[in-house]
C-alpha cells in the first residue's frame, strides 16, 4: 500500500452554496482522491485521473473548485494546514493532482 500523497484536515467542503462540512478532510492516497467529513464519513471519491481542480480569480485565495464524479465542490484550505516549510496546502494539492495525472499518461 502506498503512502498518503496529500492530506489536509480542517477543510471546508461546499457543494454550490450548501456547506457539507467545515472541518473535513481531503486525502490523495493510492491514486484516489477522497473527500471526508470531520468524522471520517466519505462524501465523494474518485480516481485522481478523473478529478479536475482549478483556482478561479473570483473565489477566495485559499479555495479551489474541484470536479469529482461530475460534481463541483469548493474546497477551502485554511492557514492551519500550512507546513513548516511554508508551502500552502492549496498549492500542494494542485501539484499532487497534476503529478498524479502525469504518471497516468
Amino acid at each position: 500500500m502506498a503512502d498518503v500523497e496529500f492530506s489536509a484536515s480542517g477543510v471546508r467542503i461546499e457543494r454550490f452554496t450548501r456547506s457539507l462540512t467545515r472541518a473535513g478532510q481531503v486525502v490523495v492516497k493510492d491514486g484516489r482522491l477522497s473527500l471526508l467529513t470531520s468524522n471520517g464519513r466519505e462524501i465523494d471519491s474518485a480516481p485522481v485521473g478523473t478529478v479536475s481542480a482549478r483556482k478561479w480569480w473570483f473565489i477566495a485565495a485559499d479555495s479551489v473548485i474541484a470536479r469529482v464524479n461530475g460534481v463541483r465542490y469548493r474546497l477551502t484550505m485554511g492557514q492551519r494546514n500550512r507546513r513548516r516549510d511554508g508551502s500552502a496546502p492549496l498549492r500542494r494539492f494542485l501539484e499532487t493532482l497534476r503529478s498524479a495525472r502525469g504518471r497516468r499518461d
